[in-house]
């Protein structure tokens, strides 16, 4: 079963219709003892980096997550919100801390020429291609006005360019995140879930 965390921030009904039409078994919860009997974890979200931590707080899914992704090694997707939320520290809407799974930042997009949010659909560059083998074309549906910058460059699976080169996604260990929203990216997007949860089934 594939835990879909429910942390207030939006979009995990659109995530599990997305498993659901893949026939990925699946609950959209924050109860612990179901994040623990879960094979694989899915942290969405949208909004703000500091409001997703302090919901993530308050239900103690910080730490529990922490547990099961960093110490028991289960399969995680991060998406969008849930890949930034990963990092050391963000910007949104001041400087805070993240869950530090992954060292770096999240940071703004600046520039009077880019229109903010980064919003629509984009190519992406892709760097390791473990989950993106099926990907042809390679066009995926974002919507975010901040991007991780990680220290190690190594960890980057993919990038796209917005005024400049960002990162689209991360691949680490038993880690997998996504700027874009795979399940809102149509064929491209179910081809990527489809690829990290039946991955070496």
């Amino acid at each position: 079963m594939v835990a879909i965390i429910d942390y207030g921030m939006g979009n995990v009904a659109s995530v599990q219709k997305a498993l659901n039409f893949l026939k990925i078994e699946n609950k959209i919860t924050s109860n612990h003892e179901e994040i623990k009997n879960a094979h694989s974890l899915i942290l969405p979200g949208v909004g703000s980096f500091m409001q997703g931590m302090k919901n993530l707080s308050e239900r103690g899914l910080d730490e529990i997550l922490t547990e099961e992704v960093m110490i028991n090694k289960k399969k995680f997707l991060g998406i969008c919100l849930g890949m930034q939320l990963i990092m050391e520290n963000g910007n949104e809407p001041m400087r805070c801390s993240g869950l530090g799974w992954i060292k770096g930042s999240v940071v703004k997009f600046e520039g009077n020429h880019l229109r903010i949010p980064h919003m629509g659909w984009n190519d992406i560059n892709i760097v390791n291609n473990e989950f993106y083998n099926q990907n042809d074309p390679k066009d995926f549906y974002f919507i975010h006005s901040y991007y991780v910058v990680p220290e190690n460059k190594e960890v980057i699976a993919a990038t796209a360019f917005y005024g400049l080169d960002f990162v689209a996604s991360i691949n680490y260990r038993n880690i997998f995140t996504t700027q874009f929203h795979p399940e809102k990216s149509q064929a491209a997007g179910l081809n990527v879930l489809k690829s990290f949860f039946l991955h070496g089934a």
